[in-house]
């Protein structure tokens, strides 16, 4: 494996197990899911001024999760 698609993997691994819960907490509980950790949400607005973006999520039915495609509807502005 190339030295930068390696690091680059670590980089995604890294973010993968950061990755907070959008669920409220009601929900989680219902689900038998473990709590929210205090790894903080991402808002709309966060990523204006970054270089780039890499987004990883499960897909269900061929769709994105409903929380992600909310946040992506609200980056529009940007």
């Amino acid at each position: 494996m190339y030295k930068y698609v390696e690091q680059l993997t670590r980089q995604i691994k890294r973010g993968v197990e950061s990755v907070p819960e959008t669920l409220p907490n009601r929900v989680l509980y219902k689900l038998n899911a473990p709590p929210k950790s205090d790894v903080p949400i991402i808002e709309p607005e966060m990523p204006n001024g970054a270089n780039g973006l890499i987004f990883g999520f499960p897909m269900r039915f061929r769709m994105m999760a409903a929380q992600f495609m909310d946040f992506l509807d609200k980056t529009g502005p940007l």
